[in-house]
């Protein structure tokens, strides 16, 4: 056996926890994003939405992350994005983009190849048809330049 039970399960809570947090981010973007944070945006989601008690300290996390570091993240993505600006990306594509380099960065405990992976998916399940392969190719750009400045 492979995998136990529980780290199936936990990875399943994780990736839906994404698709949640990408849908946050979302509705923080459309709302404008200048008068609330992400944490509101949260908390407007889950009055409407039944996100499992599982999910949320995920979603949570992830949001914090993005939310106390987006102009580091954003930075870090306007290096690796060619010939691109953040405000012509679609929303979608930023905020999966976002999300996974919060991961990159800052959430040790999840690979970074499994946080491009599951950007990809992210993106190939809400994105436009060019969307896996744009994220794919920013974040490995990403990745790339993080591990020759770290030196490895």
């Amino acid at each position: 056996m492979s995998e136990t039970f529980s780290n199936r399960r936990e990875r399943i809570d994780r990736v839906r926890a994404r698709a949640w947090a990408l849908q946050v981010l979302y509705r923080w973007e459309a709302g404008g994003s200048g008068g609330s944070n992400l944490r509101d945006a949260l908390v407007e989601t889950t009055a409407t939405r039944l996100v499992s008690p599982r999910r949320l300290p995920y979603v949570r996390l992830l949001l914090g992350t993005v939310d106390e570091n987006l102009e580091e993240i954003d930075a870090r993505l306007r290096r690796s994005l060619d010939n691109w600006r953040m405000e012509r990306l679609s929303a979608i594509d930023r905020g999966v983009l976002r999300l996974a380099t919060a991961e990159l960065l800052y959430l040790e405990q999840i690979p970074p190849k499994v946080a491009i992976q599951e950007a990809v998916r992210l993106a190939e399940q809400y994105g436009g048809p060019e969307s896996p392969r744009f994220v794919n190719g920013v974040l490995d750009a990403l990745y790339r330049r993080m591990t020759t400045d770290l030196g490895g």
